[in-house]
């Protein structure tokens, strides 16, 4: 687990390398305010009584991504070569796949690249909803998810929509549920489940994550409806709305663009050779 400190240190790092590069660093703080118990997954580098470098590891089923930074002032003196290499060691120890992120936009970070065994996998758009007249659409509607019996249903679209297998989706809910303040949406139609998604009230933005659909429904225009009523409630509450797809989704890409986002970032993702 975090502490507050050190999650206050790990923006302020995060804005000087933001500022400087002018890119955005992916750093999940969703996944590192609720870090559990003792698992090497976050690590740091400090200097001159200050954290001038950070790595961090996130999980996603056998699956884990890496990104990290170091202070413009302390590069080019192999802190951030020896973060990854600590960071390689343990996510060797417990994932099969693992994805090292690089802003697009980081001259640096392609180049520090070019010296791991890893090839470019995909790229991930980060997008904003750019305000735009959307219609309410009651025929689909979202409600919390509360009962064991929502709780399978979200375990059934991780797997249908996100390529988990049960184990994984079985753990990573329980842990969303255990130690996240994100609300857990269930998409009904026609008196059905046909989809969930999470939303992230947090810093003054709202975030969308793991929305799908039912693959046998999807193609009816259930998920651009769904999205429209979360869009209308959180721009109701005056907060920026955010959301996250891989490039190669089109179909996802295509609907989240009708509905008024755009993109403002992007992020590639190198699959690590071991």
């Amino acid at each position: 687990m975090l502490t507050k400190e050190q999650l206050v240190e790990i923006k302020a790092l995060q804005k000087v390398c933001e500022d400087e590069g002018g890119f955005h660093l992916k750093l999940n703080f969703d996944m590192l305010e609720n870090r559990l118990g003792n698992k090497k997954e976050d690590f740091f580098h400090y200097e001159d009584g200050k954290i001038v470098g950070f790595l961090g590891c996130y999980a996603f089923g056998d699956k884990v991504e890496i990104c990290g930074m170091v202070h413009p002032d302390y590069r080019r003196k192999g802190i951030f070569s020896n973060l990854m290499e600590v960071g390689l060691c343990e996510a060797q120890k417990r994932f099969s796949k693992i994805l090292l992120n690089a802003p697009t936009e980081s001259q640096s970070a392609k180049q520090f690249l070019k010296n791991l065994p890893c090839s470019f996998e995909v790229a991930e758009y980060q997008m904003k909803w750019q305000e735009t007249e959307l219609i309410e659409d009651s025929t689909v509607t979202l409600r919390p998810s509360i009962s064991d019996e929502d709780k399978e249903i979200e375990i059934q679209l991780e797997v249908l929509g996100f390529g988990l297998n049960e184990k994984e989706a079985r753990e990573f809910n329980q842990l969303i549920r255990d130690n996240s303040s994100d609300h857990r949406l269930i998409i009904e139609t026609k008196g059905r489940a046909a989809g969930k998604m999470r939303v992230s009230e947090s810093n003054g933005e709202a975030w969308i994550y793991g929305f799908t659909v039912l693959p046998e429904l999807q193609g009816r225009g259930i998920g651009r409806k769904a999205l429209t009523n979360v869009v209308v409630m959180e721009h109701q509450k005056g907060l920026p709305i955010f959301l996250e797809v891989e490039a190669k989704n089109a179909h996802a890409l295509r609907l989240y663009e009708l509905c008024g986002f755009r993109s403002y970032h992007s992020q590639d993702y190198y699959l690590y050779e071991k």
